[in-house]
């Protein structure tokens, strides 16, 4: 009996103590492991991080919230997203991605300094948030408004959903301290408040996220202190004061949970006006050291400069990611740390990048870039991966030979002629060409393998600059074999790669010829979904790299009569101005119906083809602005250059896709960056900085090539 009578009183004292600090607070959350994880869409509106080496934090932001957070190299993404939730507690629940309009502002052009300004569509209130990150710390700050619109009992929630360590789904996630962690492995995650949380919990997507709660009773009745290896979600719930009165958020990150809670908790303690104007003074006196362009263009440009330098690593340095997003992300499985997105290195996009950075004055990360496809990236044997983590290890398999060749040419546009540089580097990567090419197991489209006219003129390029490093350095029997195989190869371009039987002219460069012979009619597998056609069909600007790298003249007869090939079948005009496609019948874009690209769909226009035509606009004595003013007018509200835009006046999902603006593809994608950048230098100069001065010398002073 007595024992009973104590059970009963402990079981008394605990029912009383639920009572008296509603609601009940569970320990362990159910419904693990909750639902499938997913990366978010690829159409960011701003990227950010600051413009030093100490913080090694990177954000990303789309559809009106902080989505992917990079931690602590560029290729580590460690959240999904994290918005605010709205409710009066009895009538409605509102979030911020789904039930409010989204713009975003650029309050100083000359700082990655985004805000977000999401207007309820309700029209109850309205959210100003803004982000930088503390310039001394692993944290992302958000500094947040709420404004109601119309009187109302608010009451404010931060949905917080981490993807720790590259994965969505092996998460644990627990309340330290007034704060949320999440941790994964050797990385984790803090979120704190400069107005204390009233109270937190971690729980499962779906089942146990408090999100799920909060849209059927709008109030949280159950609050769990921990979910571990799952699909873990956080929820905080804010004081009143947060509708009434600015306030920060701190999403600190560090090797364990500790770690990452001390340094949200250190940015905190220093006022957010003082932390953006260090942040931003950092940006500031990076822009300072560049050249500057033509008025119309500024601000543009110094943003894309700033993205190129925010996707530079900063433990690996000189490694450039394409881009810091995940293309159709939403549909991306993020349950195992597999998937790279565009957060990798690809040799071909570092060129393009290192390019932009010599031509506007920044030959420090244009020779870092080298420096790490050297040491970083290349094999034994002279070659390059088709991409790689930070690390160098290869991601995807194959072997594409321009990207061999692309680094011997910044090698002599760089002047690095060394001996070291030439033995270990450069030597090794002209003899695996000469070995290998010219066809190659994958053009610049990473899909289809034989002789492509892109990538013959980047080893055709690649080989001549390889000949003239070998000359300082008194190996002239590898520069004599050099330049007689890149001769050989130009005499031979057309007739490996110009058709004479085709449907669209009587002579035209075609995108790839599979074995040499472009008049075979051989069927081409397209690949990603784009079906077979007659290798004679399927045409690309590809070509437009011979008049880039100097080897051909842009009055060129061959590239006079595929001009009009590529303008009548892959061109469309857009409110915004011309664009391209990558080639007719590409698969890899949106569907027909909006859903992003699942291994098929419909490609779309790429805006980095305007600057390639207007940089063949330049070389042959045209006016380039038309093609500049049309990227110019491409980027979105956060000035960000997408990899793809919607290529129709109707669209199935006019809020996410307009016509001659970005899709859900990698945005921002360095290469189009880099490719404004270029092509506005280049009509200040007057000329295209890029060009290899001896290759184009070499051509200059051969014989007048006899035409067909």
């Amino acid at each position: 009996m007595a024992t009973f009578r104590v059970q009963h009183r402990k079981a008394l004292v605990a029912f009383l103590l639920c009572l008296s600090s509603p609601p009940c607070v569970a320990q362990l959350a159910p419904g693990a492991p909750g639902a499938k994880a997913t990366w978010t869409n690829g159409n960011k509106q701003g990227v950010g991080t600051s413009n030093t080496l100490t913080s090694k934090v990177w954000f990303s932001l789309g559809e009106g919230a902080l989505n992917e957070v990079y931690y602590p190299t560029i290729d580590k993404a460690n959240t999904r997203d994290l918005e605010l939730i709205v409710t009066d507690g009895r009538t409605f629940v509102e979030n911020e991605t789904e039930n409010t309009t989204h713009q975003v502002e650029v309050p100083d052009p000359a700082a990655l300094v985004f805000r977000q300004v999401n207007t309820s569509k309700s029209g109850r209130y309205r959210i100003s948030k803004t982000y930088i990150t503390d310039p001394e710390r692993d944290t992302v700050l958000i500094q947040v408004k709420f404004t109601p619109l119309r009187p109302g009992d608010y009451h404010l929630y931060v949905l917080y959903d981490p993807s720790i360590n590259n994965s969505g789904l092996h998460d644990t996630g627990y309340s330290i301290g007034g704060g949320l962690i999440a941790a994964d492995g050797p990385v984790a995650s803090a979120l704190l408040c400069s107005l204390r949380f009233l109270r937190t919990s971690s729980g499962y997507l779906g089942t146990s996220d408090g999100w799920t709660e909060l849209k059927r009773q709008f109030g949280l009745e159950h609050t769990y202190v921990r979910a571990a290896d799952g699909n873990v979600v956080q929820i905080a719930e804010l004081p009143a004061e947060a509708a009434t009165s600015a306030f920060t958020l701190a999403l600190g990150f560090g090797a364990e949970g500790q770690l990452a809670i001390k340094h949200a908790r250190e940015s905190l303690q220093r006022p957010f006006p003082q932390l953006l104007q260090q942040y931003s003074a950092g940006w500031h006196e990076y822009l300072a050291t560049l050249k500057s362009v033509d008025p119309p263009y500024h601000d543009q440009y110094q943003m894309s400069a700033m993205v190129l330098k925010a996707h530079e690593d900063k433990t690996y340095r000189g490694a450039g990611a394409a881009s810091l997003s995940i293309p159709w992300g939403n549909g991306v499985d993020a349950n195992e740390p597999s998937v790279g997105g565009y957060h990798l290195v690809w040799a071909r996009d570092l060129y393009e990048v290192a390019t932009a950075f010599y031509a506007m004055g920044d030959k420090e990360s244009a020779d870092r870039a080298l420096n790490y496809l050297f040491t970083g990236q290349q094999k034994p044997d002279g070659s390059f991966p088709q991409n790689s983590w930070l690390d160098g290890r290869p991601y995807w398999p194959s072997l594409q030979m321009d990207e061999v060749s692309y680094p011997i040419i910044l090698a002599y546009q760089f002047g690095r002629t060394d001996g070291q540089t030439y033995l270990q580097h450069v030597k090794p990567a002209a003899n695996f060409i000469v070995a290998h090419g010219p066809a190659t197991p994958e053009e610049r489209w990473e899909e289809v393998p034989g002789y492509s006219p892109s990538t013959i003129a980047a080893e055709i390029a690649g080989l001549i600059c390889a000949a003239e490093i070998a000359r300082h350095n008194s190996d002239d029997a590898s520069a004599k074999q050099w330049l007689s195989t890149a001769d050989n190869w130009a005499n031979q371009l057309d007739s490996w790669t110009v058709t004479t039987s085709g449907p669209y002219a009587p002579r035209y460069f075609i995108r790839i010829s599979q074995h040499g012979n472009p008049n075979s009619g051989e069927k081409l597998d397209v690949h990603n979904g784009g079906g077979t056609w007659d290798e004679r069909e399927i045409v690309d600007a590809g070509f437009l790299e011979l008049v880039r790298l100097g080897i051909r003249p842009p009055h060129d007869s061959a590239v006079q009569a595929s001009l009009p090939v590529i303008d009548k079948v892959i061109r469309i005009n857009t409110p915004n101005g011309p664009d391209w496609y990558r080639y007719n019948h590409d698969g890899y874009g949106e569907k027909p119906d909006g859903r992003g690209w699942d291994g098929t769909g419909i490609g779309r226009l790429w805006p980095l083809f305007v600057g390639e035509r207007g940089e063949y606009a330049l070389a042959s004595g045209q006016d380039a602005h038309p093609y500049l003013d049309a990227m110019l007018h491409m980027a979105n509200k956060g000035r960000m250059l997408s990899e793809q835009i919607w290529d129709r006046p109707d669209t199935p999902d006019p809020e996410h896709l307009r016509f001659g603006e970005g899709t859900g593809s990698a945005t921002p994608l360095a290469w189009t960056n880099a490719q404004f950048i270029r092509l506005a230098l280049a009509i200040k100069e007057g000329r295209l900085p890029e060009t290899p001065a001896v290759v184009a010398e070499h051509f200059n002073k051969r014989e007048v090539r006899q035409e067909p």
